[in-house]
C-alpha cells in the first residue's frame, strides 16, 4: 500500500500555519476523545523539541492513543468540523497529530507523568484493544491498581488487523509503552477470561470489559463456509497470498483493507462485491483513492447468492440489486455465474459475544457500541473508566462523549445519531 505515514517538515509547517485559532474550537468539539487540535497546533508552531513535547502532552492528556488515532482517524470528525473547510480545504489534523507525536518521541521530549498516589482499589480490564487501553490510562491516573487480561500475545485488539502500511504494530506499542508509565499496571497476555463477572469474586473492585467483536458476521448464503473471514485473512495475509483472482465480499473500510492487501500481495485481479451503490460505501477520501490507485474493481448493486468450490478455485453466483424506495431488493432473473476466484474473503462485519451483566462490570468499545473507529473506542473506554470510578467512589464524572454520538462510521447495526438513522454498514 503506497502510503506515506508522516508529513514532511515542510508539509507539517504548511498545515499548522493554516490554523485559524478559532476561539470556538469546533475541531475539539467534533473529536470523540475531546482532544483539542487548536491547542496542540498552537503549541507546536515553534517547531522546537520543547514545543513538540508540549504539543504531544496536550494530545496524550486527552487521547493516550494519540499516534494510533493520528494515523487512522477518518475525515469525518475534526477535519469535517475544521473552519478552513469553508475557505479552501480542512487542515489534515490527524496527520498533523501523528507527525507531532512521532517527532516528539524521536526527540525524547515527552515527559513521563508524575506519579499518582494509590487509592487502594484494584480493577480489571478484559481486553487490551483501543477501548481497554484508554480505560487503563484513565484508571491508572486515578490511582487504581490495574490488571489487564488480554487473550492474545500483545496489545492492540482489532487495531492489529489494520495493515502494517497504515498502522505499524510498533506505533501501537509506542502508545502502550507511554500508558504503562501512568501508574500500577499489570498486563497478562494469552489469558482468556471466560466470565468477567467471576473477576469480582477474585477480589477486583470493578471490571471493564472491552473485548471487541471477536466473531465475523455471516451472510446466510449457501457455501459461505468456503469464504475466508477478514479476521483470519488480516491476521496473516502472507499465508493466503495468491497470484490469482480474489473476491472481497463487503464494501466498508475493513473490506478495503482486505482488497488493497490482496493486491499488494500479488493478486492478479481483486474485485469487491457491494450490495449498495459506490456512493453508499462508508469510506474516507483516502480509502477511496487507495482502491483507485490499486485498480481494485468495485462491483456495486450486486448481492452474492452462493459460493461453490470448483477444483482449486471458487465460483460465485451473484444477482443485481436495486432500491425500491428505501428498500434494497434483488432484480429478478439477473443471477449469473462468476468462476475462477483463487480466494474469497468475507468482510461484511463482526459481532460480539452476549454481555454478562453485573454491578460494577461495565462494557466499553465495540462490544458495547458496535464496530467503530479507534478514536471512538478511546472515547468509549474513557467514559467506561469514569463510570466505574463514579460507581466505586460516588464521584460524578463528566463523560468524554455522549454515547448517542459514539459511532456511526463503521457501525455494524443501525444506530441513531443526532436523530438521524444510519444504514447498516456492508
Amino acid at each position: 500500500m503506497a502510503k506515506k505515514l508522516y508529513l514532511t517538515d515542510a508539509q507539517l509547517k504548511a498545515e499548522t500555519d493554516r490554523c485559524l485559532r478559532c476561539p470556538e474550537k469546533p475541531c475539539m468539539k467534533a473529536c470523540p476523545a475531546n482532544c483539542s487540535p487548536a491547542d496542540f497546533i498552537a503549541a507546536a508552531r515553534e517547531k522546537t523539541p520543547e514545543s513538540f513535547g508540549r504539543a504531544a502532552e496536550i494530545i496524550l492528556k486527552s487521547n493516550p492513543l494519540g499516534q494510533m488515532c493520528g494515523l487512522t482517524c477518518p475525515d469525518t470528525f475534526c477535519m469535517k468540523a475544521c473552519a478552513r473547510r469553508g475557505l479552501d480545504s480542512p487542515i489534515k489534523i490527524p496527520a498533523v497529530q501523528a507527525a507531532i507525536l512521532e517527532k516528539a518521541r524521536k526527540l525524547n521530549s515527552i515527559d513521563v507523568p508524575d506519579p499518582v498516589a494509590a487509592n487502594g482499589k484494584n480493577v480489571a480490564i478484559v481486553g487490551a484493544g483501543p477501548a481497554g487501553m484508554a480505560a487503563v490510562a484513565v484508571l491508572a491516573r486515578k490511582g487504581y491498581s490495574v490488571t489487564v487480561f488480554e487473550s492474545t500475545d500483545r496489545v492492540g485488539g482489532a487495531a492489529k488487523l489494520i495493515p502494517e502500511a497504515r498502522l505499524p504494530l510498533a506505533v501501537i506499542e509506542k502508545d502502550w509503552e507511554f500508558i504503562k508509565t501512568f501508574g500500577d499496571i499489570t498486563l497478562k497476555t494469552n489469558h482468556r477470561v471466560a466470565n468477567p463477572v467471576d473477576l469480582l469474586k477474585d477480589g477486583y473492585d470493578g471490571v471493564i470489559v472491552a473485548v471487541g467483536e471477536p466473531h465475523s458476521a455471516k451472510m446466510g448464503i449457501p457455501g459461505e463456509e468456503l469464504a475466508l473471514s477478514f479476521m483470519d485473512y488480516l491476521k496473516a495475509p502472507e499465508k493466503y497470498a495468491t497470484t490469482g483472482n480474489v473476491a472481497v465480499l463487503g464494501g466498508g473500510a475493513v473490506a478495503t483493507d482486505c482488497a488493497v492487501t490482496a493486491k499488494d500481495a500479488g493478486a492478479l485481479n481483486v474485485e469487491m462485491f457491494v450490495r449498495r451503490r459506490v456512493c453508499d460505501m462508508r469510506l474516507t477520501g483516502e480509502e477511496r483513492s487507495w482502491l483507485m490507485e490499486k485498480a481494485v474493481d468495485i462491483t456495486s448493486m450486486t448481492r452474492v447468492e452462493k459460493i461453490e468450490r470448483t477444483g482449486d478455485t471458487y465460483t460465485l453466483y451473484t444477482c443485481k440489486t436495486r432500491f425500491n424506495g428505501t428498500k434494497l431488493e434483488d432484480i429478478p432473473d439477473t443471477t449469473i455465474r462468476r468462476p475462477d476466484f483463487a480466494l474469497v474473503i468475507m468482510a461484511v462485519g463482526s459481532k460480539a459475544d452476549p454481555k454478562k451483566e453485573a454491578e460494577r462490570v461495565i462494557y466499553a468499545g465495540d462490544c458495547n457500541h458496535g464496530g467503530s473507529t479507534i478514536v471512538e473506542a478511546v472515547a468509549s473506554g474513557k467514559n467506561a473508566a469514569n463510570e466505574l470510578h463514579a460507581a466505586l467512589t460516588g464521584e460524578l464524572q463528566e463523560t468524554v462523549c455522549p454515547v448517542s454520538k459514539i459511532v456511526s462510521y463503521k457501525a455494524k447495526s443501525c444506530t441513531v445519531i443526532e436523530g438521524v438513522e444510519k444504514e447498516p454498514a456492508e
